[in-house]
Formats: C-alpha cells, structure tokens, sequence
C-alpha cells in the first residue's frame, strides 16, 4: 500500500484530500506546516508527497527543494498543489523539484490520477502518452535508459532525474532523431489539460542537460521548432 503525505495548511482542503485518497486505498497522512511536513518526509518516509507552496513558516517550494537535495528524501514523488498559476510559478516549481503542478481549484479525480501516474513512476511504469512501455532498455552511446527501473545511467553511475525530467529523456529516446515540438512533448507528458507552458519545457530540458553532463549533448535544439534526441552517439 502506497504511503502518500499531504502538505496542506487549509484543513478543509487537507481532509478532502486525505478522504478521497484514503477511499482509493492510500495510506495517507497529513501536516500542516511547512516543518512539519519536512519532519514527516523524513521519518515516514512516504512514496509521494502532495505539497502545497503557500505554507506558514517554511514555504512549499523550499520545502520541496530540501527534500529533493538530502539524498534520504531525494526519492520521494513531489506534487505541487497550490492556487499560484502564473508561468513564472509553475516554472519555479519545475525547477526546484517538483514531478507534477496542479493549481487550484482542482478536481479529487485528477489529484487521484496525477497521484496514481507518480507513484507508477516510482515503481518503474510506462511513460505516460504510451512512447515507452515499462521494461524496454535504451542506450545511446554512455547513456543507459532503464524504463522498467525507472533508471538513467551515465558510463554505469546512476543519475537522479525528476519524473518529468526522465519522461521527456525516454519519449524522445524511443524516437530518435524525431522532432518534438514543446507541445507535443506537453501532450505526451500529461495530456491536453495539463496546465505548463513553452517555458517550462525548456527549463525541464535545461535542467536534463545539466544533470545528464557531457551526455546532456545527446538532446538537441532544433531552432524554431523543438527538441530531439540524436540518431547516434
């Protein structure tokens, strides 16, 4: 049973929560400040944590950032919740860890779903939009895409991606030399309603790069258009 903690100050909101993913057979718990909900990652040590950004005391996104840089809690799936829904903001929450961005008011069934898709992720799923099934093993030169691990290899040494990092490195591995334009690569990570922008593909792209080193050269701009991953090495 998944263990799924919500980070959420506004009580009536947190108890939807916790109800709706309670009844969908999560273990779920909850807190209430951003320490506490550090405190909790740490000890708990949930598989996925749903986080709200505008916290008394430590705020969402350096909650999320902590999290994703102390290597016990690096792991662990990270969905923002939160009503800011500016360009300027869901890029932040990209940058700074995040795996999903929902903004509120939003649905209990796509907090559920969205929820559902991380913690496939986590465990070594398919990539959604069906480019990569689970299982499937893709190398280009040094650089090894394990989809059933959920795994990215550089010269053997595993690299941490976000789940939105590694799905856009196994969409466009599966198709080599194929162009993707933000769009597609938008509608291929999370459907049509998924609210991010032209921005925040390019900082998930850059973000890829840098952690993927010298093998960050493999994933291509292609000027006016979009991204790629080389034919070869």
């Amino acid at each position: 049973m998944a263990h799924i903690l919500i980070v959420e100050d506004e009580k009536d909101i947190s108890a939807l929560l916790e109800f709706n993913l309670t009844r969908e057979g999560y273990r779920v718990s909850v807190a209430w400040t951003g320490e506490d909900g550090l405190k909790a990652a740490r000890t708990e040590q949930p598989d996925l944590v749903i986080l709200d950004l505008m916290l008394p005391g430590i705020g969402g996104m350096d909650v999320c950032r902590k999290l994703k840089s102390d290597p016990l809690t690096s792991a662990i799936r990270i969905i923002m919740l939160t009503a800011r829904d500016s360009e300027v903001d869901v890029v932040a929450g990209l940058e700074s860890g995040a795996d999903d961005y929902i903004t509120k008011p939003f649905s209990p069934r796509v907090v559920i779903a969205r929820a559902r898709a991380a913690l496939r992720r986590r465990e070594g799923g398919a990539v959604e939009g069906g480019e990569v099934e689970g299982g499937e093993v893709l190398t280009l030169g040094v650089l090894t895409i394990d989809t059933g691990r959920h795994q990215v290899l550089v010269d053997g040494s595993p690299i941490q991606l976000t789940l939105t990092e590694f799905q856009l490195l196994a969409i466009m591995a599966r198709k080599r030399g194929w162009v993707f334009s933000r769009y597609q690569l938008v509608d291929a990570l999370r459907g049509e309603d998924y609210i991010v922008t032209d921005r925040a593909i390019d900082v998930q792209i850059a973000n890829l790069r840098k952690k993927l080193g010298p093998s960050g050269d493999y994933v291509e701009t292609v000027r006016g258009i979009g991204y790629r991953v080389k034919e070869s090495a």
